[in-house]
Formats: C-alpha cells, sequence, structure tokens
C-alpha cells in the first residue's frame, strides 16, 4: 500500500526537486516563488481544516481533547488567481460533521487573491508579526475571508522556530572542508544605512554544501566577522582546510585570527573586477579574456607544479600590460599568493573553490524581491527573509566530488596543516586539575 502523503508535503518536494535540477538561479527561484504561493496557502487551508476539527491529521478522534464530528475525506482541486500566476490547491472536503465547513481563506467561491504577496510580505519582511499577517489578509480578501489568529500564528510560529533551530544548531557533526565567506548589505533599521548580513556555507569530507550560519552585523570589520566566525566554531565546526572570501580586509583580519590554520583563497572573480576597473572600457574584454587564462587549462598537478605554472602565465601577463595599465598589474600581484592557493588541491575542486560568487548570485535574488520595499522594518524581519531564499537555495547547491584520489590530497593536506588527529586530539583535551591529597 502505498504512503498517503499531504499536499504540502508534496509540495516541498517538488521545491527540493526543482533545486536539485540544473539551471538558471534566476529562473529557478521564480518558479520556487509560485510553488512557495501553493505551498503557503495549502498550508494554511489544511491548517485551516485541524482547527476545524480540533485534531492532527491521523490523529484519532478518542484522543484529542478538543475533537469535534467529522473526518477528512481527501481534496478537490481549486484554481487561484495570484500575481505570481494561476495555481492550483488541493481544497479540504470533509463528511461526517455537524456544520458545512468553509474556508476563512478563500471563502466559498474567491478565485482570485493576493495572499501569496500579503503573507509573505507581512510573514518575512514584517517580521512575522500575526497582527500583521491578519491586516494583510483582510486588506487583500476583505475581513469575511481572512485567516483567524490561530492559524496565523501556527504558520508564523513554523517559520520562526525553523529559523530559531538554524541559528543554534549543533555543527559539530559536520567535518568541514571548505568554507566560503560572504556578505550582502540591506537597510534594515530606520534612520541608518544599509547594514550587512554576514553568511558562511561550507563542503564537507563527502563534499556535501551546508549553510552554516547566518547573522548580520554593524559592519564588516575584523570584530563583526571575528565573532560571527567564533560563534560558529562554538557550535562545534570544526576548522576548515581552505577559507575562500572576497578581499575586504575585516573579513581577512578575522579569518587571521580566528581560523589562523587554515589556508585562504581570494575570490578570482572579485579580483577581476578590482582590476578592470583599472582598465579603460574598450580594452575591458581583451584584459578580461587574459586573466582567465591564466587560470584556466592548467595541465599540471596540485600542488607547486600547478602554482608555478599560474605564476609564470601572470608574469606574462604583467609583462604585456605593465606598461598600458599598471594599476591594473599591480592589483594582480598584490596578494597574488592568495590567488593560487586553490592550485594546491583537488583538481576536480579547482574550478568550484577559487571563488565566493555563488553567495552573491542568491543574495541578488534577494535584494531584487526586496526593492520595491526600500527599507525592511527590522533585523528580525531581514534575517528571516534572506535565510528563507538561502534555505531553499542552498539544497540545490551542488557540491563537489570526493574521487578517492581527492580524498587522499585533502588528508594529507589536514595532517600537514593541522598534525595527525591524536595530535590534534591531544591539542584540543583540556587537563584536569590535580586536588592535593589530605
Amino acid at each position: 500500500m502505498t504512503e498517503r502523503v499531504s499536499p504540502t508535503e508534496r509540495i516541498r518536494a517538488d521545491i527540493d526537486d526543482l533545486f536539485a535540477t540544473e539551471g538558471d538561479l534566476g529562473e529557478t527561484l521564480e518558479q520556487v516563488a509560485r510553488l512557495g504561493a501553493r505551498l503557503l496557502l495549502q498550508s494554511a487551508l489544511e491548517a485551516e481544516v485541524t482547527e476545524f476539527l480540533g485534531r492532527n491529521r491521523y490523529e484519532r478522534r478518542a484522543l484529542a481533547r478538543a475533537a469535534k464530528a467529522g473526518s477528512r475525506n481527501g481534496f478537490a482541486p481549486v484554481t487561484v488567481k495570484t500575481t505570481a500566476g494561476p495555481i492550483i490547491l488541493e481544497r479540504p472536503k470533509l463528511r461526517g460533521t455537524d456544520m458545512a465547513f468553509a474556508s476563512r481563506l478563500l471563502g466559498a467561491g474567491v478565485t482570485k487573491t493576493n495572499a501569496l504577496e500579503s503573507l509573505v510580505i507581512a510573514g518575512f519582511v514584517r517580521g512575522l508579526s500575526v497582527r500583521d499577517v491578519e491586516a494583510a489578509l483582510a486588506e487583500a480578501l476583505g475581513p469575511e475571508a481572512t485567516v483567524s489568529r490561530s492559524t496565523v500564528s501556527r504558520i508564523c510560529e513554523a517559520i520562526k522556530d525553523e529559523f530559531d533551530a538554524f541559528r543554534t544548531a549543533d555543527l559539530s557533526g559536520i567535518e568541514l572542508e571548505y568554507l566560503f565567506l560572504d556578505g550582502s548589505h540591506f537597510r534594515m533599521h530606520a534612520g541608518t544605512k544599509a547594514e550587512p548580513v554576514l553568511v558562511a556555507w561550507g563542503i564537507d569530507v563527502a563534499g556535501k554544501p551546508h549553510l552554516l550560519g547566518l547573522e548580520p552585523g554593524s559592519s564588516e570589520s575584523t570584530d563583526a566577522w571575528a565573532g560571527f566566525l567564533r560563534g560558529m566554531l562554538e557550535r562545534g565546526l570544526r576548522p576548515p582546510l581552505l577559507v575562500i572570501s572576497d578581499g575586504g580586509p575585516g573579513l581577512i583580519g578575522a579569518v587571521e585570527i580566528v581560523l589562523d590554520g587554515s589556508l585562504r583563497q581570494r575570490c578570482l572573480i572579485h579580483r577581476v573586477r578590482n582590476l578592470l576597473a583599472k582598465v579603460p572600457k574598450h580594452a575591458q574584454g581583451k584584459v578580461k579574456a587574459e586573466y582567465w587564462a591564466i587560470w584556466d587549462s592548467i595541465e599540471a598537478a596540485p600542488g607547486d607544479r600547478a602554482v608555478a605554472e599560474a605564476t609564470r602565465r601572470a608574469r606574462a601577463f604583467s609583462a604585456k600590460w605593465g606598461r598600458l595599465y599598471p594599476a591594473a598589474v599591480a592589483c594582480l600581484n598584490d596578494g597574488f599568493e592568495h590567488l593560487t592557493t586553490y592550485l594546491r588541491f583537488p583538481k576536480e575542486h579547482w574550478k568550484r573553490i577559487r571563488h565566493s560568487n555563488f553567495i552573491e548570485r542568491t543574495f541578488g535574488e534577494t535584494r531584487r524581491r526586496v526593492k520595491v520595499i526600500g527599507r525592511l522594518p527590522g533585523e528580525r524581519s531581514c534575517l528571516s527573509l534572506v535565510w528563507a531564499v538561502l534555505d531553499r537555495a542552498s539544497r540545490g547547491w551542488r557540491g563537489v566530488d570526493m574521487s578517492p584520489r581527492a580524498v587522499r590530497l585533502l588528508q594529507d593536506l589536514r595532517r600537514e596543516m593541522f598534525g595527525p588527529p591524536a595530535q590534534r586530539e591531544r591539542k584540543e583535551v583540556v587537563e584536569e586539575p590535580v586536588t592535593p591529597a589530605a
């Protein structure tokens, strides 16, 4: 007998499947927005039925304190128009009830609603306030069609609980190899400039990606980034072999202080942007192509030989362009050793670990969604929105392949950098004080 799955569970599975496929990130997120509409509205409908019957799905009537007569009897499809396009919901059907069930969200025959925008804006942008959700739905659908306070509260509490669980999750079970760090600015406080949201994600020893941390910072200073990194270490995260980031001085300073044993890779995409800013527009295309020729198609084995090949190419680039664009060449050569660090790692990982641009692309989608709002009404609502986008996006992020050869190389690097496992464990042991004999 096949397992019966609720409509909300099927929609969640569809969202996960969507992110697991290859495709344009912007197009994917647009499709997720429509699935999100279905998920939010379907969740609200099913929550209404739970409240109406006084018991959860599959919960026995005799065991529910507030149970009422009646039982669930499947679903009937209904099409609802939203500004994200028409979506199909499954309206719950009941039998054996003392009174007819009518959804307060859709009413008896509502076929057009802005509930997606109302719920998303009220839930994420207005800080998960029950009062705001009620007000927004009443404004969009009329007071007679709004959902009850308990239904709104149930939906908002579920989102809040998921976010809080993420922020405090134990990270000791993640054996990290690569750590990616980035920040993006959002206006979240009245009378202030845009402030950064700091984000970390990583790849573990199995090649699996993980969204690890997200928190606000008053700035991208060394203190702000150091506090963020220490917080993840306190939750059990092990130091990575490689940290990939842009060239922000605060971020670099924090990594050198908190993760001083890890290697550091400067994002090649950020560096080429800096370099091209010092080149006339008419020459940028050619200079950009020759910049990437430094890094692409290196045949040498990972390690000193690969680094030497990239260095040789960079010298040729400098010799060619040094007289015309000395500032651009100086930009390339500034901290050049941190541009080549990734070449010491498995070759099949090179294109994945030489930049931190993936988070930035997702940040861009988040900013696009809140651009029409202007200022977010608070820190909590901003973090909730950013987390909601990143949490779903992270389920579709690709990791890296961990071939036996790659695993051996990473293990050798870890022993070289941090010592054998037994030695590392001894360093972590805190010696207990000896109590003098009586």
